[in-house]
């Protein structure tokens, strides 16, 4: 038996483990199981992207995992091998405004909402990453590290961070100082550098630090 072979027997193993919950849903009787998941929210700027997929049963994909897990280029696979082999998937942009109005959890949930709505397949049952949701007549579960532990939240996970990792390339055209390219609007030690010397941007969420201090103590540092 060759190494690849070991290798792909075991990581089909793994991943069936992830239709742990979805088996046990289907089950009782559902059906269009979605797996919901978002990416972006801790960080500085854009939008919060947030991801639905609902999987056929057992489809192996390989090396599907919680897309912080994953390499740029496995991403990338996996975005469209989801895309093609998929019953359903969407994808919603929760934005500034709406972050900073009604802060970014509350923000997140409505953008859930929203993205359960727009599945072209309506799901049936809805598994969620960490944050509990009310769909209404939609029964849910929220698992804690669900996008570890779900293949539809796996799958959710990797179409939200694709989608705004492409975001942050393309912002990162128009304001290169910041590198968004590399550190996508998180709060490290060379982005907060930037805003301390050139400003904040217009994708700058403002109700994040450290624009928020900036705006209360009155600072015109923003050039754009």
């Amino acid at each position: 038996m060759t190494i690849r072979k070991i290798n792909l027997d075991a990581d089909k193993a793994r991943v069936e483990k992830l239709y742990k919950f979805e088996n046990e849903l289907r089950v009782e009787g559902y059906n269009l199981i979605a797996g919901i998941d978002e990416a972006g929210r801790g960080s500085l700027i854009g939008p919060v992207i947030v991801g639905a997929v609902i999987l056929p049963p057992n489809l192996y994909l390989e090396r599907l995992d919680d897309s912080k897990k994953l390499s740029p280029k496995i991403r990338e696979k996996l975005y469209y091998e989801i895309i093609s082999q998929a019953l359903s998937v969407a994808c919603v942009a929760v934005s500034i405004e709406e972050i900073d109005k009604f802060n970014v959890y509350q923000a997140t949930l409505r953008g859930m909402i929203k993205v359960a709505n727009c599945l072209p397949s309506k799901p049936d049952f809805v598994l969620i990453d960490a944050m509990k949701v009310d769909f209404g007549k939609i029964p849910s579960h929220s698992i804690i590290h669900g996008d570890a532990l779900s293949a539809s939240i796996a799958a959710a996970s990797i179409i939200a961070k694709v989608t705004r990792d492409r975001m942050a390339s393309d912002w990162s055209k128009n304001f290169p100082q910041y590198g968004f390219e590399k550190n996508f609007g998180y709060g490290t030690k060379e982005h907060l550098a930037a805003i301390e010397k050139f400003g904040f941007t217009p994708l700058h969420r403002k109700t994040f630090e450290p624009v928020k201090s900036m705006l209360r103590k009155n600072i015109q540092l923003e050039l754009f």
